[in-house]
């Protein structure tokens, strides 16, 4: 459903909001082990920015707040996740 141009621009927005969330940002860069020149830096790269939207949908409460913040569909994130490298979805059978 999301071309991967708008799935960049959605962890794009999703970065935004980890940046400007001061409980959630040092969890980000603890668990991913980035700092903010490596944000800065990595902000063009489809894996860096598929690790964004991974850690936000790892918390329901995250995403919910993060979709909340941005009028957007609690599935938005997910569907965005599809569209950036590792991100297929697998089948099992």
């Amino acid at each position: 459903m999301h071309s991967r141009e708008q799935a960049e621009t959605l962890a794009l927005r999703c970065l935004e909001w980890l940046a400007g969330n001061d409980e959630l940002l040092p969890v980000f860069m603890g668990s991913t082990g980035v700092n903010e020149d490596d944000m800065r830096e990595r902000a063009g790269d489809p894996e860096f920015l598929a690790s964004i939207l991974d850690f936000l949908l790892m918390d329901d409460t995250w995403v919910v707040g993060f979709c909340e913040d941005n009028s957007l569909s609690f599935d938005v994130p997910m569907k965005a996740r599809t569209a950036l490298p590792g991100g297929g979805v697998v089948n099992w059978t």
